[in-house]
């Protein structure tokens, strides 16, 4: 779920114009998660091919991927998480029970034959698999696309990709990587410009956000430790915030007091024991070195013979995808020749 910083964040509303030629580290699971969620039938359940294998994910990783890339000319970099840190696993467990509580609603919503109530329902019911996770590599190694796999929590990699400057900027709709240090978040990278919200049963536009570490924390007097220590006053993946504490009374107490040893004592006596160990996971996570950014080769055939012949999708559509990536690839080498590459 992530850190709410909603209330005080710093954002310029930016659009995919704008963002052509970045590179960007996306949060893997984020996405797939999306893609999971949004790209469903009319009654909620996901796409599937002829054996029943789920195939939403697929379907959106590589028609969104390859236009971002082709049509607006950005570098994309996947990462994609490993093992969670131990104090995630409460917040891991509350997600399996709300969608274990969701799956039982959209059953209930299917009987009674309210498809609006069943779609709204099975958004949150989505499941990423290990078998899923390895699709989505196998299709990225096919369209040439690099991606890379984080010790741990993806979010903190990208802000660590970023943070050396091999990547301009971290994407995820999460605001936990600016806690992790990345110097500029995008959220919103979509083509669709809509958010489907279940509580609310309709969708919302979206538009691509550009956040500014440096601006944000400048436009509060904070810095980036003081930060991390507001989203524990708040709450993270790694903890429950302080009840009636949102994330406005948590910035003054921050630019207050300065650091969450020094609140008031009926601050600190309701933190979890367990805060310095958090800020270590914001500010010190485990990342690596060992990564590459560049983006390797197409291979048309193998995509058509995976994606058509494995899983069933229209060997018409994937065509399309080749030919874009094709195309993208030749426009990019003439714009290099002829001295106007990014």
């Amino acid at each position: 779920m992530g850190v709410n910083l909603t209330p005080i964040i710093v954002k310029q509303v930016t659009s995919l114009k704008a963002l052509s030629g970045k590179t960007m580290a996306v949060d893997a699971f984020n996405v797939l998660h999306q893609f999971l969620a949004l790209i469903r039938t009319r009654d909620g359940a996901p796409l599937s091919n002829p054996q029943g294998r789920v195939t939403s994910h697929l379907v959106g990783l590589v028609f969104r991927t390859t236009r971002l890339i082709a049509d607006h000319r950005m570098g994309l970099v996947f990462v994609f998480d490993g093992r969670p840190p131990r104090l995630k696993m409460g917040e891991v467990e509350k997600r399996r029970a709300l969608r274990r509580r969701a799956e039982e609603e959209y059953a209930e919503a299917i009987e009674a034959g309210d498809l609006a109530m069943a779609h709204s329902k099975a958004v949150q019911t989505g499941r990423l698999t290990r078998q899923m996770v390895e699709d989505s590599k196998r299709l990225l190694d096919l369209l040439g696309v690099p991606w890379v796999q984080a010790p741990s929590e993806g979010e903190a990699q990208a802000a660590h990709m970023a943070r050396r400057g091999d990547v301009w900027a971290s994407s995820s709709r999460d605001y936990d990587s600016l806690l992790l240090g990345t110097p500029r978040l995008v959220r919103y990278l979509t083509i669709q410009g809509q958010e489907w919200l279940p509580s609310k049963g309709r969708a919302r536009k979206l538009e691509p956000e550009l956040i500014d570490l440096e601006t944000f924390l400048g436009h509060h007097g904070i810095n980036r430790e003081q930060l991390v220590d507001l989203g524990i006053l708040v709450g993270t993946d790694f903890n429950d915030g302080i009840k009636g504490i949102g994330p406005k009374t948590a910035l003054k107490l921050v630019r207050e007091h300065r650091r969450l040893e020094d609140m008031p004592e009926n601050v600190t006596s309701r933190l979890t024991r367990e805060y310095p160990e958090i800020r270590r996971l914001f500010l010190e996570p485990e990342v690596t070195d060992d990564y590459a950014v560049a983006p390797g080769e197409l291979d048309g055939k193998g995509l058509i013979s995976f994606l058509c012949y494995e899983r069933g999708f229209s060997r018409q559509r994937v065509e399309t995808v080749v030919e874009r990536i094709e195309r993208s690839k030749k426009q990019k080498s003439l714009s290099d020749w002829l001295g106007g590459g990014p």
